[in-house]
Formats: C-alpha cells, sequence, structure tokens
C-alpha cells in the first residue's frame, strides 16, 4: 500500500506526518542529538546539504512506493528547496559575523553574559548595555524569507516541513516545536524572568527572545494557530524581537494568515502581526489536495486490522455480540491494570492541582469521565502533564458536542492534541463515533474551533489504527 506521509528516517514529526517510529511534538532543537540516535544516518540528504534536493529526495521515496506524489506537496517543497538553499549561505555569514564580534568583545575584555553553544546566540543588550544591539542588528545579514504552509487535515504540511529541517545541517542552530507548546514555554519564560531574574517592562520580553534565540534562529512551528488573547496580545513584540536577531520561521497551519485569531478579542491588535508574518514568509497554500493521508492509511487497514482498531474505541448502543459496550470498556481497563491498587491521584503543574480521580500507578493508566477532563478550567499544561505520567488513557461518557459549547469543544482539542503527541494510547466510551462528534457549522467562519476540530476528529481517528497503537509512548522522555 501506498503511503503519502510514511520515511524511513527517525525523524521527529507532527501531526500530518505518519511514521513507524518515534513522534514527538516538544522542542526538537539542534544540536542536541536525540537520544544518542545517529541522525546522519537516516536519510540521505540530511545534515549535508549538498547531497540531493528536497524534490529530488521525495521523487525517488515517489517511485520506490513509499510515498504517494502529490502535487501541493510538491509545490510545498519546491519552496522550501528555495528556503534551504538560502539558509545555507546565511548561516555560513552569521557564522562569520558570530566569531568577528566574538573577538571584538574578547579584545575589549566585555564578557558576554549569553555565551552559548549555539552558533546564533547572542549577547542581550539589557545584559551588556556597554555593547549596545543596535550595531549588532546592523552587522547582521539580511534572514531569507521563510514560509508560511496552509492547508487541510493530513496533506501532508508536517511532513514537508519535516523533510526540510532533516536536511539542514546539524550544525546550524534550529529548532522544531508544536506552537501551543512553544507559546506554553513562552508564558512559563515570563514568570521566571519576572518572579526569579526580577526583570520588569521591555526587560521581560527581550530576555524571553534571547532565550528563544539560545536554541537556534531557523525556528519550524508545527500547527499554527492563536485562540487565546493573552497569546495574540503578545506575539508581534515576541516575532518582532526574533525576527529582527535574524529568525527565519517555517510554519504549517490549518489557516491562512489572515483567518488567524479570526473572531478573537481585541483582534485589532492583532493584525500588526499579521502584516509581520505576511512580509516576511512566502505564504505557500496547499488547499488544492483533497486527501487526508492518515484517514487513507487507516481505511486501507485490512478488516482484521480494523477490527483490532476498533476496540479501543467504544460506542454507546453499538450491536456487539461480546456485550454492552461500556462493559467491554471497562473489562478492557481491568484486564490492562491486572489486578494493581487503584486509586486517586494529584499532579502537580506549576503550583496548581490536577485530579485523576481512577489511576493505576504501578502500570501509569488512568481513567476519566469526559467533565473530569473537560467540564472544568483546564488547559495545555494540565493535558500535557497527564499525557507525560500515564502512556494510556480511558475517557468514558464522551457526549456529542454542541456548536454552543464552544468552551468544552476547545478544550477537547487541546486534550487530543496532547495526547497525540505523547503518543498516549486512547480509549473511549462515547455516545457517537468520532465522525458524529461535533457537527461543524461550515458558514461560521468567526470561529476557530469549526476548523481545529477537523483534525481533532482525523486525530481521534487515526488513534484507533493499529499504526498508532504501535507507536512508542514518548511522554515519560520529556
Amino acid at each position: 500500500m501506498k503511503r503519502n506521509l510514511s520515511t524511513k528516517s527517525n525523524n521527529k514529526h507532527g501531526s500530518d506526518c505518519v511514521h513507524d517510529n518515534r513522534i514527538s511534538h516538544e522542542v526538537d532543537t539542534v544540536p542536541a542529538v536525540d537520544d544518542g540516535a545517529d541522525k546522519s544516518q537516516s536519510d540521505p540528504i540530511m545534515n549535508n546539504g549538498n547531497e540531493e534536493s528536497l524534490l529530488m529526495h521525495y521523487e525517488s521515496l515517489a517511485k520506490s512506493g513509499e510515498v504517494t506524489r502529490d502535487p501541493q506537496q510538491i509545490e510545498a517543497l519546491t519552496e522550501l528547496d528555495r528556503l534551504r538553499e538560502e539558509c545555507l549561505p546565511y548561516w555560513k555569514e552569521l557564522d562569520e559575523k558570530n566569531e568577528d564580534s566574538n573577538r571584538k568583545n574578547s579584545g575589549d575584555g566585555i564578557e558576554d553574559s549569553w555565551s552559548m553553544t549555539s552558533l546564533f546566540s547572542l549577547t542581550p543588550s539589557w545584559a551588556n548595555p556597554t555593547t549596545g544591539d543596535t550595531m549588532e542588528k546592523q552587522q547582521q545579514p539580511n534572514p531569507p524569507k521563510g514560509i508560511y504552509l496552509h492547508g487541510g487535515v493530513g496533506c501532508g504540511k508536517t511532513y514537508c516541513m519535516n523533510l526540510f529541517f532533516d536536511s539542514l545541517p546539524l550544525t546550524m542552530g534550529k529548532q522544531k516545536v508544536h506552537f501551543h507548546k512553544f507559546m506554553l514555554g513562552i508564558h512559563k519564560q515570563m514568570h521566571k524572568a519576572k518572579m526569579i531574574k526580577n526583570l520588569q517592562g521591555d526587560e521581560v520580553i527581550e530576555y524571553v527572545i534571547q532565550s528563544t534565540l539560545s536554541e537556534g534562529k531557523i525556528l519550524c512551528f508545527d500547527e499554527f494557530q492563536v485562540t487565546d488573547v493573552a497569546d495574540a496580545l503578545i506575539l508581534k513584540r515576541l516575532f518582532t524581537g526574533l525576527i529582527n536577531n535574524g529568525v527565519v520561521i517555517v510554519a504549517t497551519s490549518n489557516r491562512p494568515p489572515r483567518d488567524l485569531y479570526k473572531g478573537g478579542l481585541q483582534r485589532d491588535l492583532f493584525l500588526p502581526f499579521i502584516d509581520l508574518l505576511e512580509e516576511t514568509c512566502v505564504v505557500v497554500s496547499m488547499w488544492g489536495s483533497e486527501t487526508d493521508y492518515r484517514l487513507v492509511q487507516s481505511s486501507s487497514s485490512s478488516d482484521e486490522k480494523r477490527k483490532g482498531a476498533q476496540q479501543v474505541y467504544f460506542v454507546d448502543g453499538d450491536d456487539n455480540p461480546k456485550g454492552p459496550a461500556k462493559d467491554l470498556f471497562l473489562e478492557l481497563f481491568r484486564a490492562l491494570t491486572k489486578d494493581s491498587l487503584i486509586n486517586s491521584m494529584v499532579l502537580d503543574v506549576q503550583g496548581r492541582e490536577v485530579f485523576v480521580p481512577t489511576a493505576s500507578e504501578e502500570y501509569s493508566i488512568a481513567r476519566f469521565s469526559f467533565y473530569d477532563l473537560c467540564g472544568t478550567a483546564k488547559g495545555a499544561a494540565d493535558y500535557l502533564a497527564i499525557s507525560e505520567r500515564f502512556h494510556t488513557v480511558f475517557i468514558e461518557d464522551v457526549p456529542k458536542l454542541q456548536y454552543h459549547e464552544v468552551n468544552l469543544v476547545r478544550r477537547w482539542i487541546t486534550l487530543i492534541d496532547s495526547l497525540y503527541e505523547c503518543h498516549v494510547k486512547l480509549v473511549i466510551y462515547a455516545a457517537t463515533n468520532p465522525e458524529d462528534m461535533f457537527q461543524i457549522d461550515l458558514e461560521n467562519e468567526s470561529c476557530d474551533e469549526v476548523f481545529a476540530f477537523d483534525r481533532t476528529r482525523s486525530r481521534m481517528e487515526e488513534m484507533r489504527s493499529e499504526g498508532y497503537l504501535r507507536k512508542k509512548w514518548v511522554g515519560s522522555q520529556l
């Protein structure tokens, strides 16, 4: 069977990409080598930058039958090849500039409080006011234009971005991260700057910018989406600072830039960020692809595999010779926890408590009701804490959601994203199948959840597949 979103490499990847190996949506930074693996041996174009173009590599995969040739992916890879070719000389020029700057600073006896192994680290102006950063910025070469890929669920946006990311040399400062995870880290850094570093005003955002720069200047975001007003209000200042310091942005999204944060509070204050994004990135639409390759993989499975995959999703009222769906759901929980001690527990999340009503600590399995997880105010940090603690999560009494229940819908989207990123095995007892869980009103374009739930539904389907269930849980490695 041909698969459009699979390669033989061991790279980390995002939601559009179906792999046979581990996945992480945590920050993937280089020069750190992942888990001791020799990445240079995993892909013929990885790390050398000269062997072949992304398109050449993609065409060879298509000829071998490992991917299905897709015109939208070819268009995206063409633009990514352009950026890759421009990034390599840009990196070399940056390296030379930084070496000159380091020699000058060393000669002046100036201490660089931000000395990092990263080739792209810079001394922040607030940490070393005698040098200032105006001259540094004037000496920096102009970065190449980044790329913003947007398109439907499963069209291969993340797959294309991962090919680009993995093809860049290990010596180049680069990082890859799911966007909501990135913003969660930004707010943590701001809290640290204020409460631990005792910084104030502009010093706070400058501290965050320099912390981000220290991880690398090629910044790849998966699933760029803005739904939180706190994120919306800081993005312009944050990204202006990053771009002024030479950061190159590559992003994937289900929405074009002009539709980001559509209908959000104080959106007029967010519009300058959209202008900045469009000015500094080439926008590539992948909406011409009508195929969700993740669902193709699932639906093309044999009947035997499909039956096995369906055993983790139980629908109320389904005719099953083995018994009522709820009984089968509970039987599976008992079988997996193997008579271990079952009790409640509390997870500490940044000083707050997340209550887990039913858990086997011995086997790292938890059980919740839908309203335990989504009925009260919870966010990405809470769901990531659960995903990092339990490799299997049972959720019962999942209802059919209504359009006006936007808070429940939003929390469910974030929950599924978090579980998916950590490869958590998800067992559900629900009122309906994923395709009928939330009826989308396509005429209401002011609600981001309308678009985001398409991805959630696709992920729920994939999480039932044998391919997903074979993946290794990565929450324990975070």
